[in-house]
Parts: structure tokens; C-alpha cells; sequence
């Protein structure tokens, strides 16, 4: 039986402060579960996979002791939302525990309606909706 390998891009990895606090965050922000967790037997740190489970994709915490540099708002990981009222939900909770960054905004095709939100590091989240990314990439495939 052949093994089947992951192709394209995989995952992304963050080095984070407090692995629990990040991923309560990407839980409560981005819809992602914990989907593998380990201590990493060389060196001892701690290690979470997140995903949504909607396409083979992850994201990597590593603990560590320092987080620098950070993904800050033009470098961020964005996530798509099902619609502007659970986008908005998201902001007015993002913005009472004093995580928003920039309020939600219309720009228009292909941007769409977007905020950013700071996760517990100060890595920046994307939140939008009408983007259009999955459409964009099946239009274009070969």
C-alpha cells in the first residue's frame, strides 16, 4: 500500500508565549481545534497543530521563550468568515478583551469586508468575508 504524501503548502509556524492562550484564541477566532499536540523529544518544547479541518492546512505553535519578530498587520494569517454577522460578532468580542486592531471595513472586490485582530503574541489575524480566495484559485487551476 502506497503512502499518500502531503503536497503544497502544508502549514505555517508560530512561536508563541503560551501555548493554551493561543489556542483558546484560534479556537475562539478562527474556528480551529487542536489536532496534534506533542513535546518535541530533541528539544523538549511544546508543540500544538490547529486546524479547521476544512483543507489540509495547519498551524504550528511552538512555545518558546521569545516571539520576535511577530506576523504584524501586513503580515497575518487570514481566515474567512460565513458571513458579515458572524464577522461582526467576532469584532465586537475581539474588541471587548481589547484584541482588535483595526475595525471591521468594507474595500471592495477582491478585499472585501476585513478586520485584524492581535493574537495573544501580537501575530496579527485576518478576519474578512466576500474574498473570494477559493473561488479565485478553482477559476484558475489547471
Amino acid at each position: 500500500m502506497e503512502m499518500k504524501m502531503d503536497i503544497g503548502l502544508t502549514h505555517i509556524a508560530l512561536p508563541v508565549s503560551d501555548i493554551e492562550q493561543s489556542v483558546q484564541f484560534y479556537a475562539t477566532y478562527a474556528a480551529m481545534k487542536v489536532v496534534h499536540r506533542r513535546i518535541d523529544a530533541e528539544t523538549g518544547v511544546a508543540v500544538v497543530w490547529l486546524s479547521d479541518q476544512t483543507r489540509p492546512f495547519v498551524i504550528v505553535l511552538i512555545q518558546s521563550d521569545s516571539v520576535h519578530p511577530v506576523l504584524s498587520p501586513l503580515a497575518h494569517l487570514g481566515v474567512g468568515c460565513p458571513n458579515r454577522e458572524a464577522m461582526d460578532a467576532l469584532c465586537e468580542r475581539a474588541e471587548q478583551e481589547g484584541v482588535l486592531l483595526q475595525s471591521p471595513k468594507e474595500s471592495g472586490y477582491p478585499i472585501g469586508y476585513w478586520a485584524f485582530l492581535r493574537d495573544p503574541d501580537g501575530h496579527t489575524l485576518e478576519l474578512s468575508y466576500g474574498q473570494e480566495i477559493g473561488l479565485t484559485v478553482e477559476s484558475n487551476a489547471r
